[in-house]
């Protein structure tokens, strides 16, 4: 981002919009994994700032800032979570042409336009001011600042007329009368909708108050969606500034209770405390587990008044211990979860199984793939969920109901059978026959096979894959063996929908290239046996 030419931009009111996978901005380490840290250096140039927390948010919010930076002339940086977000793939509602138009005001189109530079209309710009008119001429700014919130509300509320999708500066979840509320933005919301659904249900009085709007922040919006039963604010940030007297969200939370406090604007009979936490940083893990400990420290007395959550901190101790086993995955749709190489094809062929599932079924379809940044030749995750209801869990599986793995040695070195749920369907790509593989399995493996009752399926993806004259791209054997055994779809229509993926794909490689990928795909379960 290059902040010196966003100061000059929001300056002179120029609309325009940045989308930003937001990741972690080097200090005393390189990371290519994502938070907030990049986002948050920006925030005092006087840009607007949106966040997105889903796919389909991120979609919906990109419209929204380019409508908003038309109407308002300020300009916009539109951001969700690097990685989490950035590289989900996940089934969503696409908006129309019809709807763009509905939403983009074109009136601020044409104002934008005539604002160009025209040596028929001379402006002057750029110019180098003295004392004597620059404090009153940055002040002028304020109104189209303060119109912001506003404008963005208003066209969220053109979107939701068209698609039933509403949003707001502030979107609050949870039980009425909460007493501890949870504050943040971005992905970590996933987990947090659903420990929120979980607790009320069994009868606590927690909530969630979702951050759309961050800047220009609006204390009246913040606290009118918040619950007037609170007593405790957690407010959650994805980026630490050493040295600070919080994270910014926090600061601006306090800020905004106290302003709207002391103003006489809400009717607490105590202004609530507030608590601050930072989790997330680098791509590091939230989950359900760590949001229940959050809602249990807010309704502490003594909670702490800044904490960490996600880590283990041995050295300022400023971390919450949370019990990893507390989960709120849903127990209808299915979860696989596969093991495989950088550049093998796992997560591509992975990526269509998303795809083809989206398309062809009625299910909601969510892939998330985790790599190091040395990618080629590295070890690849791929996290699938397929579900009748719209999915939030915006975290790793824990336990699948069908495990891939598609480098043998990967027993070995990992432990891939420990994330497989009891009853499983595990996959094996290895060249050994069904009379040695058994034997050849490490122990730990048959331990896991036998005590969770395990379906243990194999199958010679190179054999296949070279017979076909594939070379090492297993991935289009795998996928074929995985819709067989899922069941997500039946198998006809999934091998029929492959081969379709397949046209598209590889159609400009030549008839050639396309008539192996089909080879493979016929010998793939015809070499799968049990």
């Amino acid at each position: 981002l290059m902040i010196p030419n966003m100061y000059k931009i929001a300056g002179e009111l120029l609309p325009s919009v940045i989308h930003v996978a937001a990741r972690t901005v080097a200090t005393h380490a390189l990371s290519i994994f994502g938070d907030h840290s990049d986002v948050m250096a920006t925030r005092a140039t006087g840009w607007a700032m949106l966040a997105s927390a889903s796919v389909q948010e991120a979609h919906d919010m990109a419209l929204i800032a380019h409508a908003a930076t038309l109407e308002s002339r300020i300009p916009f940086l539109h951001f969700f979570d690097g990685f989490r977000t950035s590289h989900e793939v996940a089934k969503i509602h696409p908006l129309s042409d019809e709807d763009l138009l509905a939403v983009l005001p074109l009136d601020g189109v044409l104002r934008h336009r005539s604002n160009r530079m025209d040596p028929d209309k001379p402006v002057l710009r750029g110019t180098a001011q003295n004392p004597d008119v620059f404090f009153q001429a940055r002040e002028a700014a304020n109104p189209f600042y303060a119109a912001v919130p506003d404008i963005v509300q208003g066209m969220m509320d053109k979107l939701a007329e068209r698609t039933g999708r509403q949003y707001h500066l502030f979107d609050y979840t949870g039980h009425p009368e909460a007493e501890e509320v949870i504050v943040m933005m971005g992905s970590g919301t996933g987990p947090v909708h659903e420990t929120v659904s979980r607790l009320v249900a069994d009868g606590q009085k927690v909530g969630l108050l979702e951050v759309r709007l961050y800047r220009p922040f609006s204390a009246e919006a913040l606290v009118a969606a918040m619950p007037q039963t609170v007593k405790t604010i957690a407010v959650l940030d994805r980026t630490k500034e050493p040295g600070q007297i919080g994270e910014p969200l926090y600061q601006d939370v306090v800020t905004a209770v106290v302003e709207e406090a002391t103003n006489g604007r809400v009717s607490w009979e105590a202004p609530p405390r507030v608590i601050g936490g930072r989790y997330g940083l680098s791509s590091k893990e939230f989950t359900p587990a760590m949001v229940k400990t959050v809602f249990e420290e807010a309704a502490a007395p003594d909670a702490r008044r800044h904490f960490t959550i996600g880590i283990h901190d041995d050295v300022s101790h400023l971390s919450l211990s949370f019990d990893s086993e507390f989960s709120t995955e849903p127990e209808e749709g299915l979860r696989a979860v596969f093991f495989g190489l950088g550049s093998d094809g796992t997560v591509g062929a992975n990526k269509n199984t998303v795809k083809i599932i989206g398309e062809e079924t009625p299910l909601h379809a969510q892939g998330y793939f985790v790599y190091d940044s040395k990618k080629s030749g590295a070890i690849t995750v791929s996290h699938l969920r397929f579900s009748p209801e719209p999915i939030t869990s915006t975290y790793l599986i824990k336990e699948a109901e069908f495990v891939g793995c598609h480098q043998f040695d990967f027993l070995e070195k990992l432990n891939v059978l420990g994330m497989a749920k009891p009853g499983a369907t595990v996959l094996i790509n290895t060249r050994k026959g069904p009379d040695e593989l058994w034997d050849k399995l490490p122990k730990t493996a048959q331990e896991q096979i036998i005590e969770k009752g395990l379906k243990v399926h194999a199958v010679d993806g190179h054999g296949v894959a070279e017979k076909a004259g594939l070379g090492g791209r297993i991935n289009t054997v795998l996928q074929t063996c995985f819709f067989a055994l899922s069941g997500v779809i039946p198998t006809d229509e999934a091998i029929e929908a492959i081969k379709g993926g397949f046209a598209k794909t590889y159609a400009k490689f030549g008839e050639t290239v396309l008539e192996r990928n089909y080879a493979a795909v016929d010998g793939s379960l015809e070499a799968m046996y049990e």
